[in-house]
């Protein structure tokens, strides 16, 4: 089954989860998010697959989540889902997909539930 993992290579987290893929003989596909962001059907069912809300995927402490006002809870969920696909550095990371389930790699072991 394929495996993909969105990833960012100056995140450490990234960085270990892919690592870890490696280590337990997965060659996944590798994303870089940030030059290949998902389309937001593909967003949307990352969303769905990890049963959160677009706001749970939010990174707070990147400039855009200010200077966008997402800290506002008036924001919707389309618009949440815009602003990471405007500024994928929005996403947090990394995300790895497989088949019909995903896991963000935060800690990294999420993802062995998965494979």
């Amino acid at each position: 089954m394929a495996v993909t993992i969105y990833h960012n290579p100056r995140c450490s987290k990234s960085r270990q989860t892919l690592q870890l893929l490696k280590d337990n003989k997965v060659k996944p596909v590798v994303v870089d998010y940030l030059e290949t962001p998902p389309s937001k059907a593909e967003l949307k069912r990352i969303l769905k697959m990890l049963n959160m809300k677009p706001r749970a995927l939010l990174r707070r402490n990147e400039s855009e989540y200010k200077a966008l006002g997402l800290d506002d809870s008036a924001v919707t969920d389309e618009q949440i889902i815009d602003a990471i696909l405007a500024h994928p550095r929005l996403m947090e990371r990394p995300i790895v997909v497989t088949g019909n389930q995903a896991a963000l790699g935060r800690p990294p072991e999420n993802v062995l539930e998965i494979l």
